[in-house]
């Protein structure tokens, strides 16, 4: 089954947004102010996807698969920035790009691709999982974090806020955004937080804080 509807597109490398996640972004390019500025007058909506090198001159082919993003908070800057919460609605499929009409790119996208309905929750084991390999990952990065408010995050919440700011190569970050479960999300991101905290530490084990 699918569902095709046409998106603005915002290639942005690194940046993942999943459904009934927040995305906060400032948007300064001239080209993605005409984007924003377009979309607040019409659907309100954006879809984040990622090139597959750094995107200069706004032709990198793209990742086949993002997610559309409503516009839930904006402020425009008297010198015609903005910045802007989207709120992930759909993960959807690349269909095909548009003809390019504006200074930014589009495509029509299907956004039935992914069963994208609340998941069911983590077992004790794998939700324990995650939090101890984050806390890891944390303090071998010197990070300070409030793992307190950490551990009261829901599953999902809590698996799709570590793969945002986790810092994992292009490739690493689409693999997360495409498992089809959460739980399978999870089990991907244990992985990638080991292998990156191995090569922070040169394989020197650390143990997590416990405040």
């Amino acid at each position: 089954m699918s569902r095709l509807v046409r998106v603005p597109l915002f290639p942005l490398s690194g940046a993942l947004l999943f459904p009934r996640s927040q995305l906060p972004l400032h948007i300064f390019e001239p080209r993605y102010r005409e984007m924003v500025k377009d979309a607040l007058e019409g659907s309100g909506r954006i879809g984040m996807i990622q090139p597959q090198r750094i995107d200069d001159d706004n032709t990198a082919p793209l990742y086949d698969a993002g997610c559309v993003g409503e516009i839930v908070g904006v402020e425009e800057l008297e010198d015609g920035r903005y910045n802007i919460v989207l709120l992930g609605t759909n993960r959807f499929r690349l269909v095909r790009e548009a003809p390019l009409e504006a200074s930014y790119r589009s495509a029509e996208v299907d956004i039935e691709a992914f069963d994208d309905s609340e998941p069911p929750a983590l077992s004790l084991g794998q939700r324990a999982e995650v939090e101890r390999e984050s806390r890891r990952l944390g303090d071998a990065m010197g990070l300070v974090v409030d793992w307190a408010a950490v551990s009261r995050l829901d599953d999902e919440s809590l698996v799709n806020a570590i793969a945002q700011v986790a810092p994992f190569d292009f490739g690493a970050k689409q693999a997360l955004l495409e498992q089809d479960s959460l739980a399978e999300r999870a089990d991907l991101l244990v992985q990638l937080m080991q292998f990156q905290r191995v090569a922070l530490t040169g394989g020197i084990e650390v143990e997590p804080t416990l405040q």
